[in-house]
């Protein structure tokens, strides 16, 4: 373990002893606890959409600011086959993924690789305007009204104690959970998820011992319209799909920036981290205000973070030598 991750899990611990001290001595526990539960299911899939951001940047060094379009592309395309076809949930999984998958493979051969070797600057442009035609393409394809895609899931609160979980939630949840672990596998137990971290080390190395550097940038945008497309599904299921999807990548963005560019480990908190924050400003601030104090506190925490640690919480500070 560096020093960087001993740093990470160290604020990590802070930030979970200061949820128990709040804990011991708030006088409505059960609201708290209630709002910390259910903060920490949404933190999940907020994850789930941050490894598509994590994903490409470790591959390539560039931030896909079209990962949110992506998402609401995987959205559209799941309600078109479940509403208007009829098809069923398990074949439209897979039709989507397989989808996704080659959407990414397409993106990356036709669009980002052309770029390799240009500054980063001009890979950033691409992916803004990608997103354009993503939004372009799906009210060409799908319009632009909302549509509605429903889960097969039950509307009845599952109550534990003081806890009341949304079943929604719960599955969604358990979906990002198992998506995680089974990246995580890839990452760490296959041939093709090591090649992808030693391009994420060093490409030029990764190139002289016989990895094929633009099969891992094609390997890993595919990946990230996988994750695109469980993330299509679970927020299309919570807030509807319309062209207004892709938001979700802003809304992830502090997620980001709060784990580090380049941790898949710090996506994950960063997610869990950035569900509790919102659960709690819903919880205590909107009664206060009116409303929408969830909204923008995330961004608040972001800018906090950035002063202190501008590449985030188990992100590697990269020193420049000139």
């Amino acid at each position: 373990m560096d020093s960087t991750q001993k740093k990470g899990f160290i604020i990590s611990g802070i930030c979970v002893g200061l949820l128990l001290l709040a804990y011991l001595f708030n006088s409505e526990k059960e609201f708290f606890l209630d709002l910390i539960i259910n903060g920490l299911l949404v933190g999940l899939m907020y994850a789930l959409v941050a490894l598509g951001f994590v994903l490409i940047y470790k591959a390539t060094s560039a931030i896909n600011f079209a990962q949110g379009d992506l998402v609401m592309f995987a959205g559209y395309a799941a309600a078109f086959l479940m509403v208007d076809l009829g098809v069923p949930l398990l074949v439209m999984v897979v039709v989507v993924s397989v989808g996704m998958v080659l959407l990414g493979f397409l993106q990356e051969r036709l669009i980002l690789r052309p770029l390799v070797g240009q500054p980063i600057v001009s890979v950033i442009m691409v992916t803004i305007g990608l997103a354009f035609v993503l939004q372009g393409l799906v009210t060409i394809l799908w319009g632009a009204n909302t549509r509605e895609l429903s889960l097969p899931v039950s509307d009845d609160p599952i109550i534990l104690g003081p806890v009341f979980i949304s079943p929604i939630n719960l599955v969604a949840a358990l979906i990002a959970i198992g998506f995680l672990i089974a990246f995580g596998l890839f990452f760490t137990r296959s041939r093709l998820g090591l090649a992808m971290r030693a391009v994420a080390d060093d490409q030029q190395a990764a190139m002289v011992v016989g990895i094929k550097v633009p099969s891992v940038f094609a390997l890993s945008w595919g990946i990230a319209g996988l994750a695109a497309t469980a993330g299509g599904v679970i927020w299309g299921n919570q807030i509807g799909v319309d062209t207004f999807l892709n938001l979700i990548g802003l809304k992830v963005f502090p997620v980001v920036i709060l784990g580090g560019l380049d941790s898949i480990g710090g996506a994950i908190l960063g997610g869990l981290i950035l569900g509790v924050v919102e659960s709690l400003a819903a919880g205590y601030f909107d009664p206060l205000v009116g409303g929408g104090t969830k909204d923008f506190v995330p961004y608040v925490l972001m800018i906090l973070v950035l002063f202190i640690r501008p590449y985030g919480m188990f992100g590697h500070e990269t020193i420049e030598r000139v």
